[in-house]
């Protein structure tokens, strides 16, 4: 018998999809011991269903599967009333499919082959973020913007524009800190946490999303600029 890790935080029911049967046991076996609850699917039809019974706050959800890809699972949950967090696993050398995952509405990724203590560290890091610390502070306006932390959501005049978590926090993040220059570094540690690597394009893919889907400000700018060999700010109101 496989027992709870003394160092997990946050414990949760997890749907891991993939058709490769000894990944699915590595993957279940790792995370039973950090003391989560488990199910599997080999397809995408299966994984759908399990889904709307059993109600997953994370999905580990590999890109190539039987049937339907993984692409079409995650469009389809992020269309649907429940959209747990998802955490795709891809090919190592594939940046496509690893960029169109994130513009789809990905919380993270990991490449195969794999390390499942790289995996359990990401899932970690994801439920963390799900779960949150202190009580959010009120809503608060950037520009146009109305970001309200404690029901973590964006609108413009009142019309909500769907951000993904990440792309929620990176907001947050920025905007509490305008005209100040954050790296790729420091924003993938306080929004990634222990899972980020330095070497990845995780946060320039998140962003390049966030700006597409905020658009421009009333004055034409953007809301984060980029400042070249550096990183990221927030435009000052």
């Amino acid at each position: 018998m496989v027992r709870p890790s003394r160092h997990s935080l946050v414990m949760a029911r997890i749907l891991v999809v993939d058709d490769e049967p000894h990944i699915v046991d590595v993957v279940r076996a790792y995370l039973v011991r950090e003391g989560h609850q488990v199910s599997t699917a080999a397809d995408g039809d299966r994984a759908i269903e399990r889904i709307r019974v059993e109600q997953p706050d994370l999905v580990v959800l590999d890109v190539m599967l039987p049937g339907r890809s993984g692409f079409d699972i995650l469009r389809e949950l992020r269309a649907g009333n429940h959209s747990p967090a998802v955490i795709m696993l891809t090919a190592r050398d594939d940046v496509i499919d690893r960029v169109a995952g994130l513009e789809i509405g990905a919380d993270d990724y990991v490449t195969k082959p794999f390390e499942p203590r790289e995996l359990v560290a990401r899932v970690g890091a994801v439920l963390r973020r799900l779960a949150g610390g202190p009580t959010p502070p009120p809503a608060r306006t950037f520009f146009d913007l109305a970001i309200d932390a404690a029901a973590r959501e964006v609108s413009r005049a009142g019309v909500p524009i769907g951000l993904t978590r990440v792309e929620f926090d990176l907001l947050s993040v920025l905007s509490e800190r305008p005209g100040i220059v954050l790296s790729r570094e420091q924003l993938g540690e306080l929004v990634l946490g222990e899972a980020f690597e330095a070497y990845d394009r995780t946060i320039d893919s998140h962003i390049k999303n966030l700006r597409h889907k905020l658009g421009p400000r009333p004055d034409g700018g953007p809301y984060i600029e980029t400042v070249r060999g550096v990183g990221y700010r927030a435009a000052r109101p």
